[in-house]
């Protein structure tokens, strides 16, 4: 049988998180959810999804005595095929690093993954960030360079190590200034 292509994977996911109410998952919903991670484990957002709502049902249905611990052993699983899936991302990091400090009393190792997770996605916000001066640059309106005046303000302060953005934050002073929206001082 092949593996189902990634249109299937979505709607098959988009068909299991509509089947019930998220704030009280039912048993169809968890049992649609389950089938998919069968289907495809690194389909990492479903992943993500079911151990959210297997921990909202445990958090719904109060204590559930040994149940519970099978769930939260079915919870982890799913929570590190996340993080292995989606290659150690940083929202998989997140939930796992959640799920560890708040039912496994792992506070250490969850700081550990905050920590990594906090690099990547500084690392994203930053690619991001030059990626939106470089258009707002392109587009070079009055609007367009006050937008990027502001986040290269941040940006600056943030990241005043990363030379890309620096140096697309001096072309947008020097088109800021062009455009007589910066004084002589600031250009």
């Amino acid at each position: 049988m092949a593996h189902p292509g990634l249109e299937e994977l979505v709607a098959r996911f988009q068909a299991a998180r509509h089947s019930g109410d998220i704030g009280k998952p039912s048993e169809e919903q968890l049992r649609l959810h389950r089938e998919l991670f069968e289907t495809c484990p690194a389909f990492t957002q479903n992943a993500l999804f079911l151990a959210w709502l297997m921990q909202r049902r445990l958090w719904t249905a109060g204590d559930g005595g040994g149940e519970s611990e099978g769930a939260f052993k079915e919870i982890q699983r799913l929570l590190e095929q996340a993080v292995l899936g989606s290659y150690r991302s940083a929202p998989a990091l997140v939930e796992l690093g959640f799920f560890l400090d708040t039912y496994r009393d792992s506070a250490h190792e969850a700081a550990k993954l905050y920590e990594e997770a906090a690099t990547k996605a500084s690392a994203t916000l930053k690619d991001a960030w030059w990626g939106l001066l470089r258009y707002w640059n392109a587009e070079r309106t009055k609007e367009t360079l006050e937008k990027a005046l502001q986040l290269g303000a941040l940006a600056e302060k943030m990241f005043p190590d990363a030379p890309e953005l620096i140096e697309e934050l001096m072309t947008t002073r020097k088109y800021a200034g062009q455009e007589g929206l910066l004084g002589p001082e600031q250009s």
